[in-house]
């Protein structure tokens, strides 16, 4: 993978702390504005990262890129990438994938006419402790309940109250609780079971955006809550019921640290992850797709980034929150 970065915030820098694992992945160049420009070029001191730009056109007519990683604001994820797919780039864009279904519809129908990867930068659907998880269910018998719980208060819900409207709480750019960590309980979720066949949004809205909520997923023989909030803290963990045993996660669901399994013979704790970084395991899944052209691979992983973005439109509809 000869990859073009576009992006240089935060998820960009920890994103690069794990690069040095994957040799395959070539650092083509680092794309952002003009005011980032000292700190991306310290980046590419620090990475061995071959250009920088601060024009996504000029990034994007390198023809040594032959892949684009799109890690900017939420709100700006569709119009990079559909600017990288025109100029036939491969595309991981970070989550959440766009900020409604009609574009990732859009996108996805761009790919597949020009034969190009698109995939969503979502860690726990390629984490080796989530397909043991996966493994572990049938064991369970019959699912009853799903609770998932991703509670962190902000460091910016502070600055939030006071009147200052960062990002992460702006609904213009695809701010808030559910878009932000909710969404990993979500993926999990439908990762599992599937697409619901309901969905309701309960919803604490300051400023018309949700700082938290309670996101009820209704399945015919299974319920799930998920809970995400930026408003408040509490255990970060997530549970699986079942019939014959259970699974409990420790940690937030986009790190899948480990996880126990709880029978009648009693608990046990469980970690195959393959690497400390949370986003290890994903982007070496990219490289091997990308390098095989594995077109069916990546039609099955749009298709649950789908199914996902389809449960949050409707619960954002429910909560009467609009984004964008």
């Amino acid at each position: 993978m000869k990859l073009g970065i576009v992006g240089a915030g935060m998820i960009v820098k920890d994103f690069l702390t794990m690069t040095p694992l994957l040799p395959e992945i070539e650092l083509k160049a680092i794309t952002g504005t003009p005011h980032g420009i000292d700190d991306m070029e310290k980046l590419q001191k620090q990475y061995g990262i071959d250009r920088v730009y601060t024009d996504i056109d000029e990034c994007l007519a390198n023809e040594e890129i032959d892949t684009i990683y799109v890690a900017v604001p939420n709100h700006l994820h569709f119009a990079f990438a559909k600017k990288a797919l025109e100029a036939g780039k491969n595309v991981i864009c970070e989550k959440p994938f766009t900020l409604n279904l009609a574009e990732l519809e859009e996108l996805a129908e761009l790919a597949q006419t020009k034969q190009l990867i698109l995939l969503e930068a979502i860690t726990n659907q390629y984490m080796m402790n989530y397909q043991k998880i996966k493994e572990a269910v049938p064991t369970l018998g019959e699912i009853k309940v799903i609770e998932c719980n991703y509670s962190q208060y902000s460091s910016r819900y502070d600055a939030f109250k006071a009147g200052e409207v960062l990002p992460a709480f702006n609904p213009k750019f695809g701010g808030g609780a559910l878009m932000d960590i909710n969404i990993y309980n979500i993926h999990f979720v439908v990762g599992l079971l599937g697409a619901p066949s309901s969905v309701k949004y309960l919803a604490n809205i300051e400023k018309d955006i949700d700082t938290s909520g309670i996101l009820i997923l209704n399945y015919p023989d299974t319920k799930v809550v998920c809970i995400g909030a930026k408003d408040s803290t509490a255990t970060i963990r997530s549970t699986i019921q079942g019939t014959k045993g259970s699974v409990i996660v420790n940690g937030a669901t986009n790190v899948l640290d480990n996880f126990d399994i709880e029978s009648k013979a009693g608990i046990e704790n469980f970690d195959f992850k393959q690497n400390s970084h949370r986003m290890y395991e994903e982007f070496k899944a990219f490289q091997r797709i990308i390098a095989e052209k594995d077109l069916k691979e990546a039609a099955l992983r749009l298709q649950h980034s789908e199914e996902v973005l389809r449960v949050v439109e409707q619960a954002l509809a429910d909560a009467h929150i609009q984004l964008g």
